[in-house]
C-alpha cells in the first residue's frame, strides 16, 4: 500500500498569532484599573510596591550614577572657584584691616598721649601750648628737633619743651613759623636741676654723643645714688620747678680726681613721640623782643622861662 500522504495540519489563529495589540490594550486597561481600586479600597498593594521600590533602587542608583557625578564634578569646581575667589578677598580684606588696625593703634596711642599733655598742661603752673615735630634738626651730631609753631604763634626764644613725663629740651631759636628746640641730651644745653630724694642743687648738661646727661663738677663724696630722680629746681625762670628730667644710671669716682663722674638717663620722650608742649616764660623773665617797632620818644619840653619879679 502506498503510504498516505501527511495530512496538513491547520492551527487556529489566535494560538499562533496571539491576541490582538487592542485585546492587549484592553485587557492591561481593565487590569490596572482594578489593581488601582483594589488599591486605593482595599491597600492591599502597598507592601508589594514597597518590595518592588527596594528591588529597583539599586538601579535607580546605578541609572543615575553618571548624571550624580556631572553635577558633583560641575559643583565641586564652581565650589572650589568660589573658594579661591572668596580667599583672595579675604586676604585683601585682612590686609586693610590690618593696616587700619595700625592706624588705629597708632591714633589710639596719639590720642593717650594727647590727653596726658593735657594733664601735664594743667599740673603745670606757667601756661603751654601744643606743638608737633615736623623733622629732625639738619646737623646729625646735634640734638635738635623743628616744630610748627613759630613767632607767628607767640613762640619766644627760651620756652621750655616738656611732654607728660618732664623735661624735652629748650626753644634756641624762633622762625615764623616754625621753632628749633634744642633737646637736653644736647652738648650746648643745660639745665638747673636738683635731686629729688635730698634736694642737691646741680646742673645738668647733655652729653651730644649719648642720649645721656652729665653732672659735672661736683665732688666725689657728693650725696648721689645709682636710681635718684632728677628733677627741675625752677631757679631759671624757665623751666617750672618739680619737672622730672632724668634718673641717676652710673656715679664713677676716680682715686686720681677730685670730682665725680655722674650720668642720668633723660625720663621724657625725647626721640619717641610727635608732640610736645611749649611752657610760656613768666612774664618779668621774657627777653625784649627785636621784631617790635619801638615808638619814638618825643624830645623833652623846654621849661617855661621864669618871669622876673621887679621890685618897685
Amino acid at each position: 500500500m502506498a503510504p498516505r500522504a501527511l495530512e496538513q495540519q491547520h492551527h487556529t489563529g489566535f494560538f499562533v498569532r496571539g491576541p490582538s495589540p487592542t485585546a492587549r490594550l484592553f485587557l492591561f486597561a481593565v487590569l490596572s484599573l482594578v489593581l488601582i481600586a483594589t488599591d486605593a479600597r482595599l491597600h492591599y498593594l502597598v507592601e508589594v510596591r514597597q518590595g518592588f521600590v527596594a528591588l529597583l533602587h539599586p538601579l535607580q542608583i546605578i541609572a543615575n550614577a553618571p548624571r550624580n557625578l556631572v553635577e558633583d564634578t560641575g559643583e565641586y569646581l564652581h565650589q572650589q572657584t568660589t573658594l579661591a575667589d572668596e580667599n583672595r578677598q579675604l586676604r585683601d580684606q585682612a590686609l586693610e584691616h590690618a593696616a587700619e588696625l595700625q592706624r588705629f593703634k597708632a591714633l589710639s596711642a596719639e590720642n593717650e598721649r594727647l590727653r596726658n599733655l593735657l594733664g601735664a598742661a594743667q599740673v603745670s603752673s606757667q601756661p603751654a601750648r601744643l606743638a608737633e615735630i615736623l623733622h629732625m634738626g639738619r646737623d646729625p651730631f646735634s640734638h635738635k628737633v623743628v616744630v610748627n609753631l613759630g613767632s607767628r604763634q607767640g613762640i619766644l626764644p627760651g620756652q621750655a619743651a616738656i611732654d607728660e613725663i618732664g623735661v624735652i629740651g629748650q626753644v634756641t631759636r624762633v622762625y615764623p613759623f616754625s621753632s628749633e628746640i634744642t633737646l637736653i641730651t644736647d652738648k650746648d644745653l643745660s639745665v638747673p636741676v636738683q635731686v629729688e630724694r635730698n634736694g642737691l642743687r646741680a646742673i645738668a648738661f647733655g652729653r651730644g654723643r649719648t642720649t645721656t646727661v652729665e653732672l659735672p663738677s661736683l665732688p666725689a663724696n657728693v650725696d648721689i645714688q645709682v636710681g635718684d630722680k632728677l628733677v627741675t629746681s625752677g631757679i631759671d625762670g624757665i623751666y617750672p620747678a618739680g619737672l622730672a628730667v632724668a634718673e641717676i644710671i652710673q656715679v664713677t669716682t676716680h682715686d686720681n680726681s677730685p670730682f665725680a663722674q655722674i650720668i642720668g638717663k633723660p625720663l621724657a620722650g625725647i626721640e619717641q613721640h610727635r608732640q610736645l608742649l611749649l611752657v610760656s616764660i613768666p612774664q618779668a623773665d621774657r627777653p625784649a623782643d627785636t621784631n617790635t617797632l619801638k615808638k619814638p620818644v618825643p624830645p623833652p619840653k623846654k621849661p617855661a622861662s621864669a618871669k622876673r619879679h621887679v621890685n618897685n
